[in-house]
């Protein structure tokens, strides 16, 4: 038998002043907690048996990657299936006061929330995301490969993994920022999945939660 660990990172916290959905539009990199998480999450792999780094093209999953492959003296491989999901609210924000929702003519993007409509199906985030952990945990084989990518991918991809319905309420997704999502492989077969949270302190709004 043959352990293989694939962890899927969610990069960190994103410079995003106005609050709109960036989705996959360039120049939106970490801000400067963003780069804090980055660097904690390298601390905490550091002395894993991780032989593989491999990022989202887009840039806060190339600036979170570079530390963490800096530290264990890896280059980061790009990989586009592992980008964020495509969305048709990219570029706006989203809610009902001043958000993108007070205009009737984006309502008809929200007919399906099973696909959903306004955006990439479900099945097809989980498929691409499977295909690259497939691959990283070919080249990892028998050791442990560190995979950056977005929240709703790899929250989708979770779900597959553990067949589970995709259609899901966003309010309860257990993948925040800087979290790895750990794939544990014996040879092709997955036995477990664990959630961890290393920068946790450093989520926004943590010290309220620790201090309540």
């Amino acid at each position: 038998m043959v352990a293989t660990t694939l962890h899927l990172l969610r990069h960190g916290e994103v410079h995003n002043p106005t609050g709109v959905l960036y989705g996959r539009l360039p120049g939106f990199g970490l801000s400067e907690r963003g780069r804090q998480m980055a660097d904690r999450i390298a601390s905490h792999v550091v002395d894993r048996d991780i032989t593989v780094v491999v990022a989202s093209p887009l840039q806060r999953a190339q600036e979170t990657a570079a530390p963490i492959a800096t530290a264990l003296g890896l280059e980061i491989t790009s990989d586009a299936r592992l980008l964020e999901a495509e969305n048709r609210f990219e570029g706006l924000t989203f809610g009902v006061g001043d958000g993108s929702l007070k205009h009737p003519r984006l309502w008809p993007l929200l007919r399906n929330p099973f696909r959903p409509s306004w955006g990439e199906p479900y099945r097809e985030q989980a498929d691409r995301v499977i295909a690259a952990v497939d691959a990283a945990r070919l080249m990892a084989s028998g050791h442990e490969a560190l995979l950056v990518s977005h929240q709703l991918p790899i929250w989708v991809t979770r779900l597959a993994l553990s067949d589970r319905r995709l259609w899901h309420d966003p309010r309860h997704r257990e993948c925040s920022l800087a979290s790895l999502t750990s794939l544990v492989f014996s040879d092709d077969r997955l036995v477990r999945i664990d959630y961890s949270e290393p920068a946790f302190d450093l989520l926004p709004g943590a010290s309220a939660v620790a201090g309540a």
